[in-house]
């Protein structure tokens, strides 16, 4: 091998090391606030979406990807016509999420609101504290649990 070949082959392998971990970095950054995605729904449900309000990292539990979940029929004895139409925060751990999503819907969003965050911000205090976790089944079941919770009356306010 001449020089001329040896620096095209080391440019070659620099290159593709480069791209690779620029995919590798892709996926892992795959959620930023203010994605809205499609996931498997609930019959009846299909344009309901979720948007990420926050990604965070710890060292017990991983990756967790804070969300809320719009255009539901969740039965709700308490709100108006017996029927919520969102969940303003759940925490959901990535592999979880990855199982749910079906396709991005929307780049950017709306942005994270206040009653969002004020969710997200009660979680992390109890979770500080070891008295919150985070999800780790799909969004499907999250609903049809969350629905349970509050038809039964078996929830916090």
């Amino acid at each position: 091998m001449n020089i001329n070949s040896i620096i095209r082959f080391s440019i070659l392998i620099i290159t593709t090391l480069f791209l690779s971990q620029c995919k590798n970095n892709s996926e892992v950054n795959k959620y930023r606030v203010g994605q809205e995605w499609n996931y498997k729904t609930r019959s009846g449900e299909e344009k309901s979406t979720l948007k990420i309000l926050k990604v965070e990292e710890y060292p017990k539990t991983g990756k967790v990807i804070h969300i809320s979940v719009s255009g539901l029929r969740i039965k709700s004895p308490k709100s108006p016509g017996g029927f919520a139409n969102e969940l303003s925060h759940i925490p959901i751990s990535e592999e979880a999420l990855n199982k749910s999503i079906t396709k991005l819907q929307n780049e950017k969003s709306k942005m994270p609101n206040s009653i969002e965050m004020d969710g997200y911000s009660f979680w992390k205090k109890e979770f500080d504290k070891g008295e919150a976790g985070i999800f780790e089944v799909s969004v499907f079941e999250i609903v049809e649990l969350m629905e349970d919770q509050i038809v039964s009356g078996n929830y916090t306010e």
